[in-house]
């Protein structure tokens, strides 16, 4: 599987231009607060940021993951777009208008507010902990498709991601990380169509693609309401919604760009694109992993021996077919480069604000701060290059991506998403009720999700793949693989508990979260509660002078503490 001069070419340009953009903005458009260093002095365009979210938020894992679950599973991950939808609508409606308010770069802020410094170290660590695993995975992905196509050692490439990333997020700061979203959402999108358009040029026709896809029960979705079934409607549409919650109205790097832009007029417009772009992404990927099937569907590459995992398959595909298209190559591994380094450098962009805004600013005086802010952050994005890096060692032994990730990701969003409804709609949710409610949820559903990802690895339960033939491959046996019943496994099933789907991960967590804090809170003090931190239904028949005991915090106000609710105070 050659890489030829031409893909070489299109790869380290597109590298070029990015690191580029970096030493653009670190030498020539230098940052020089904090402030614009982190949320580009709040003067941003409605449609870079939009491009900047979407960018952050396709991966190289919704490139590689998804199309191979696709292919192994079926489409149920077409239901995403519905859940997509959903959690914007809600979200923008009813969290991000509260949490904008607050004018804080690091969105955690608002626990602090809300509740208590302790549920803020609380959430800031557990997102610090997600963000630092979840890079290290993402840093992996390109290793996995340029291993396809070069002798390159896996460890190689993910350790020049890394210091990629690293230099120009350090360099160029957050208009850096914008303007490289931007040019790499452009070659996604490239890279998206050109296997759209070659792949379906080499089966056929959509209408072949998509009877082949029927005949391979591909496209056989599941409405089941069982929660130990893999993956269906209800488990992409519950489980994607508080996933895409998160991702939408909680995530640090999300509400950092939102800040970016000067009006709340503008956040809607920038909510509104970024969830029509990530529903179109969603949808592609799909189809190719429909397109493989339609490909391989008599010759499955991992039985073959070709791919030693699904996760490999669209990079092998796109090798196959590459040898006939020069420069092919070269675009899809620069795009899952793109998809990659996007992800990373608002990771690190963001780690550097929530490390700094929640675990090194209130333990230093002001003074000591003093025209070192930019510095600081700086060194912090190195740092956690570094981790990251070290991190990436582990990935390669946890099997399949997605359902790692989704599991995973599903464990930390829940949580949050969970800590954030609590504090935004319960007027009675207090400081106890949300510590105890996350640490509790963390704790019972990350167990529940470990041991049923250990068994998954283990091969326990139910084998709930699609038919598979080496029919037409060069092998001298007719291997064909049945999804296995239920009641094959009946003598060997774990717990009830332990077989639930990754994608329930997040609900479960949610629900524990907001039941345990309401409980506690119930049994415990009632805290008072400034108006301006609830949404339109926490705010529900109270009124305003009875939740009015405290002061409310404005943009660049001290508490009593001395801490200062944004980054705009020095002067790097």
């Amino acid at each position: 599987m050659g890489f030829g001069l031409v893909d070489h070419i299109i790869l380290h340009g597109s590298i070029a231009v990015s690191l580029g953009i970096g030493i653009y903005f670190g030498f020539w458009k230098k940052s020089r607060t904090a402030d614009e260093y982190l949320l580009g002095n709040r003067k941003m365009n409605v449609i870079p940021v939009a491009m900047s979210i979407i960018a952050s938020c396709v991966t190289g894992v919704t490139f590689l993951g998804t199309s191979a679950d696709v292919y192994a599973y079926g489409a149920n991950m077409l239901w995403s777009g519905i859940s997509c939808i959903l959690a914007n609508v809600i979200g923008g409606f009813l969290f991000v208008p509260v949490l904008i308010r607050c004018r804080a770069a690091n969105v955690f802020e608002y626990f602090e507010l809300r509740f208590d410094k302790k549920v803020k170290i609380v959430a800031s660590c557990a997102y610090t902990l997600y963000a630092l695993l979840y890079s290290a995975i993402l840093a992996y992905v390109p290793a996995i498709a340029l291993a396809q196509a070069t002798d390159i050692h896996p460890q190689i490439v993910t350790s020049i991601v890394c210091t990629m990333c690293v230099f120009y997020t350090t360099v160029g700061g957050f208009r850096a990380v914008i303007w490289t979203d931007v040019f790499q959402l452009i070659g996604i999108t490239i890279c998206v169509v050109f296997i759209l358009v070659l792949g379906i040029k080499s089966v056929g026709s959509i209408g072949g693609i998509i009877e082949m896809a029927v005949d391979g029960q591909r496209l056989d979705f599941n409405y089941s309401l069982d929660p130990t079934i893999r993956d269906g409607f209800w488990q992409v549409v519950l489980g994607g919604m508080v996933l895409w919650m998160f991702a939408a109205a909680f995530h640090p790097g999300t509400i950092q760009r939102y800040l970016s832009v000067s009006e709340f007029k503008n956040v809607v417009r920038v909510m509104a694109l970024q969830c029509f772009g990530m529903v179109a992404v969603n949808a592609f990927c799909a189809f190719i992993g429909v397109i493989l099937y339609a490909r391989y569907r008599n010759c499955d590459p991992v039985m073959a021996g070709d791919v030693r995992r699904y996760d490999q398959i669209l990079p092998f595909f796109i090798m196959e077919i590459g040898k006939k298209v020069p420069g092919l190559s070269g675009i899809f591994i620069a795009g899952i480069f793109s998809a990659t380094l996007s992800t990373l450098s608002s990771s690190f962009n963001t780690l550097s604000a929530t490390i700094y805004g929640d675990l090194i600013a209130p333990c230093i005086s002001r003074e000591a701060l003093k025209g070192k802010e930019c510095w600081i952050l700086r060194l912090i994005v190195v740092i956690t290059g570094g981790l990251c890096t070290c991190l990436t060692f582990l990935v390669e032994y946890m099997g399949g991506i997605l359902p790692f990730v989704t599991a995973f990701v599903g464990l930390v969003y829940g949580v949050l998403t969970g800590l954030f409804i609590l504090g935004l709609t319960f007027r009675r949710a207090n400081a106890k009720g949300a510590f105890y409610g996350s640490v509790t949820s963390f704790i019972f559903i990350g167990t529940i999700a470990a041991i049923g990802q250990w068994y998954s690895i283990q091969g326990a339960g139910v084998d709930f793949r699609k038919p598979m033939s080496v029919a037409d491959c060069p092998v001298p046996v007719n291997i064909t693989i049945v999804p296995t019943t239920h009641a094959e496994y009946t003598h060997s099933k774990p717990f009830v508990l332990f077989r639930i789907s990754f994608w329930y991960n997040s609900v479960l967590c949610t629900l524990m979260v907001i039941i345990v804090g309401m409980l506690v809170s119930c049994l415990t003090k009632t805290e008072s509660v400034d108006p301006t931190l609830l949404s339109h239904i926490g705010r529900k028949g109270v009124s305003k002078g009875k939740l009015s005991t405290i002061k409310t915090y404005a943009v660049g106000m001290k508490d009593e503490s001395g801490h200062t609710y944004n980054f705009q105070r020095n002067v790097c």
